[in-house]
């Protein structure tokens, strides 16, 4: 019997997946196939947008910790139900896929795959990851939250695997065994939680709600076994050093429109499942291991930065940014307050846009040029300066210039984290000097100086003989010819990513309004005072 009232989240969930269904046999006609897909996507947007707008910051702030629910009886013999409702946190996050799937799905309209394989199944597969995404952020019951967990690994293993770089399958395989790994020893979690369930309130429960009421019940003993099984598992989702091995691998092998998924919203589960789970469900081993967490995320900050310096390949480069970028998000969500809570978030968000575009710049440098190697390109502001100039707003959104997006959720996060655990807070503030330098860096090897570069000298000379490939002038005259500047198309896929960034960076109210009656929440479930007065709720 339901026992919610609104089948949004409902329809939200199984609308991509049925679009999947629709587009995966229209192998034969990409063009079709790309427009059903794209008509979904833009569907889903719409229905997103509705749910934001029902979704009620007041009744959150008086104490509703979820909304829009919808459950009915599942399993009833293991008292599971198919339960979903949204908070905050979890609203942002379905407004993120929401975003970045049409945006993808642009990006990819020319892409070149790999032989024998269909825009029809590529773009199936990202709507079956949509899905099951939607799934996972919006499941408030842990049994369903599991098994859309594991799930959603394989339409990505598929786009990696099928439709990736020249190692694929190494890479695939590797992101589905580590995946694979922490989600079965997060399952031996929440089969002890169940047990621990039974025990607590006399008939075991898988429901979100019962299970965070009675957590401060659990001895601590028990709550640190059980915390550990399902951090792991986020963990290697998020990625944290040192379970982050996975991610350049993946992101270097994936398709552009599967690598900004990857790293722009499949690895925030991890972070998201920090805040939703571990915290609020295992409260006193939060306290006892956060400083464990802090300094696996220090480590990665600095760890991540560093290597992002040293990188070759431009997509292993996003890759290692996003390590680093990730460790600031773990700060904020271990260093328990809610100014920090709300950076946390909000820093999730912000990664998503500013690295999604990130990766894309770096896909259409790769299309242009046809290498990933940073050496291979150099001058290119000369011939496609809106190109550059694409690179360099989303490299500053990166380095969390003042003014962009990610400005203000990095900024949050070291403000709220610092009364608390100021060492840790110190130590991350090394991150932003670094991070700094692997931007700028890379934008002046690849986009300034005179015209240089295989990638570069070899496409203008393709396009206009020998001599052309070193006249910026002459190629400029051949519009499409050589290295060409953004399309139309091109510009219409950045430009949303643009307009967030800016805006975010100078209004993130409206975003901060929505996350934090729920962060305010979470403080209060994990059962310790602010450090300072934080957010009014």
């Amino acid at each position: 019997m339901t026992t919610g009232g609104s089948v949004l989240l409902l329809v939200l969930l199984v609308l991509p997946l049925v679009g999947a269904l629709v587009v995966a046999p229209m192998g034969g006609d990409a063009r079709r196939a790309k427009l059903v897909a794209l008509g979904f996507a833009l569907a889903s947007l719409v229905l997103t947008a509705l749910t934001w707008a029902s979704y009620s910051v007041a009744d959150a702030t008086g104490g509703a910790r979820f909304q829009l629910e919808f459950s009915i009886a599942w399993i009833p013999a293991f008292g599971t139900r198919f339960a979903l409702g949204v908070d905050g946190i979890a609203l942002v996050m379905l407004a993120l896929i929401a975003v970045l799937v049409p945006i993808v799905m642009a990006f990819s309209w020319e892409e070149k795959l790999p032989e024998d394989r269909t825009p029809a199944g590529f773009y199936s597969l990202i709507l079956a990851t949509q899905g099951l995404l939607v799934g996972v952020f919006a499941a408030t019951d842990v049994f369903l939250f599991y098994v859309f967990f594991e799930a959603m690994l394989v339409p990505m293993y598929f786009m990696i695997g099928r439709f990736g770089g020249p190692r694929r399958q190494y890479a695939a395989v590797k992101f589905f065994l580590y995946s694979l790994l922490g989600g079965l020893i997060m399952l031996a979690s929440v089969i002890g939680l169940f047990v621990v369930s039974g025990e607590q309130l006399g008939s075991g429960t898988f429901t979100w709600t019962e299970l965070q009421a009675m957590a401060a019940g659990v001895d601590e003993g028990t709550q640190i076994w059980l915390f550990l099984g399902f951090f792991l598992a986020f963990a290697i989702k998020a990625p944290l050093v040192p379970f982050h091995t996975w991610l350049p691998d993946a992101g270097a092998e994936a398709p552009v429109g599967a690598g900004v998924l990857l790293v722009g919203v499949l690895d925030k589960v991890g972070t998201f499942g920090l805040l939703r789970y571990c915290l609020p469900l295992f409260p006193l081993a939060s306290q006892r291991l956060a400083p464990l967490v802090l300094t696996l995320a220090v480590v990665g900050v600095l760890y991540g930065a560093l290597l992002a310096v040293g990188q070759t390949d431009m997509k292993r480069f996003v890759a290692y940014t996003s390590i680093a970028h990730f460790g600031f998000i773990a700060l904020g969500i271990f260093s328990f307050s809610s100014q920090a809570f709300a950076g946390a978030t909000l820093y999730m968000v912000n990664h998503g846009i500013s690295t999604g575009m990130l990766f894309i710049v770096v896909g259409l440098l790769i299309t242009r040029g046809g290498s990933r190697l940073v050496g291979d390109y150099g001058g290119v502001s000369a011939v496609a300066p809106l190109l550059a100039g694409a690179f360099l707003v989303a490299g500053l959104s990166s380095l969390a210039l003042p003014g962009t997006n990610s400005f203000v959720s990095e900024f949050l996060v070291l403000v709220g984290s610092y009364p608390r655990q100021p060492v840790y807070t110190i130590l991350a503030t090394a991150g932003i000097i670094l991070a700094a330098l692997y931007v700028l860096w890379m934008y002046q090897r690849t986009m300034q100086g005179p015209l240089r570069g295989s990638a570069v000298l070899g496409a203008l000379e393709r396009a206009g003989g020998p001599g052309t490939m070193l006249d910026p002038a002459v190629s400029a005259k051949r519009p499409g010819s050589g290295f060409p500047d953004l399309t139309r198309r091109e510009i219409a896929v950045v430009t949303p990513l643009i307009v967030l960034i800016v805006a975010l960076g100078f209004f993130p109210g409206p975003v901060l309004d929505v996350i934090t009656p729920s962060v305010v929440a979470t403080m209060n479930e994990v059962g310790l005072a602010d450090p300072v007065e934080g957010l009014s709720p």
